[in-house]
This record gives C-alpha cells, structure tokens and sequence, in this order.
C-alpha cells in the first residue's frame, strides 16, 4: 500500500496551498517535511530531488513530483477531479488559468514594497469584480447547476473556492454582487472533507505574517 503524499515546502501558503487544498478536498491524508533553513533547500537540491532546483515538491506514487501545475493536475486525475471528457477538462483548463493568474497577484501582494501596495490592492480589486468573479458567476448562471463544470465537484469548483477565501481575506465586500459564489463557496465548504480542512489545527495555512514572510525570504535567499 502507498504511503501518504509527502509536501515538500516552507511552513506557509505560497504555490503549495493549492496541493493542499485540493488533495484535503479528495479527502487524501498527506504528510509535510518543511523546509525551514536554506540548508534544507540546498540537500534537496543537491540530493537530486528537485527536478527544476525549487520547490514544491510532492513525493506521490514513487514520484517526486515538481512544477505547481503538474501536480495538481495529477492529483485532479487520480481522484476524478479532471471531468469525464476531453470538453470538459478543457473547460476546467480555461477556468482554473483564468483562476490561477488573479491567484498569482493576490500570492506576491506581501512582497510588494509597501509603497505600493495600495496601488497594487486597488488594482487586484478592481480585477476581482471587473474581470474575474463575473466570468464564474455567468458561468453558474448559464446552466443552474450546483458545480462548475459537468454538475459534479472538479478541481475548478475547488481551486475558485479557495481563491474566494483569499477575496474575502482582502475585502469581504468584493463578493456582495455574486450571490452564486457566495452559495457555491458555502456549498463547497460544507463538503465533509472541506469542512474538516477549514477547521482549526488543520494543515490550511494562516496568512502569511511579516515574520513568516522575512523567513521565507532567508529560505528562498529573496533580497
């Protein structure tokens, strides 16, 4: 028998909260071994483990698996989080980059330099409610139904799900003219394997702190 994913990553959200979500959502158990001082990184570097010299890494079914992308895209397939289809994998593709580039901007808002992180907020805001929360809730819109795509749960109803949690965080307010998203976020999260990640103790990550963030910064050797 398999033993359990093993996350490879700084004790933060960063690129792996994603991997976290959607493997806590299929209700797979996994492990996490953080990287805690650059040294950590280097022997996973030097070790051969990082196929690309960063990180996150997933150690699955004998693999150690790099590339954000790639992984979640394994884990979707292997827990029929990936559609039925060929059509329907290609809608979960256009609607999770489409996710993925306002997730991009919301994941470096803390390294922005604080001069211009108003700017930069505003900016993320208006793109919330101008480009991207109106393409999801028009998506629900178009055929009623309780899911994204092929009325059952993808990774695409659980990538936007987290992704409304991180709006919120910024503005509660952004989410007031989507009532299907506010219902979608409520009906996801009341999933038994969800709700349990949601809880407190669980392997979700807070918001990064300033002290966190200037660990990363070490770890990482970010200037």
């Amino acid at each position: 028998m398999a033993g359990k994913p093993k996350l490879h990553y700084f004790n933060g959200r960063g690129r792996m909260e994603s991997i976290r979500w959607l493997l806590a959502s299929a209700g797979v158990e996994f492990e996490e071994k953080f990287i805690e001082t650059p040294e950590d990184l280097d022997k996973l570097k030097n070790d051969g483990s990082l196929m690309f010299q960063q990180v996150p890494m997933v150690e699955i079914d004998g693999m150690k698996m790099v590339q954000t992308r790639a992984i979640l895209n394994y884990i979707a397939t292997k827990y029929n989080l990936y559609g039925k289809d060929i059509k329907e994998r290609a809608l979960i593709d256009m609607y999770t980059e489409g996710m993925a580039d306002l997730n991009e901007m919301i994941l470096v808002l803390p390294l922005c330099p604080p001069d211009q992180k108003e700017a930069k907020i505003a900016q993320i805001k208006e793109k919330v409610t101008d480009r991207y929360l109106p393409v999801f809730e028009k998506v629900l819109k178009s055929h009623g139904q309780d899911y994204l795509v092929g009325n059952r749960l993808s990774r695409a109803d659980i990538h936007l799900v987290e992704l409304l949690y991180y709006v919120e965080e910024l503005d509660p307010s952004l989410m007031a003219n989507f009532p299907l998203l506010k219902a979608l976020k409520t009906r996801i999260s009341n999933l038994p394997p969800v709700k349990k990640f949601l809880q407190p103790g669980s392997q979700r990550k807070p918001p990064i702190s300033e002290e966190d963030l200037e660990k990363a910064r070490k770890i990482f050797r970010i200037k």
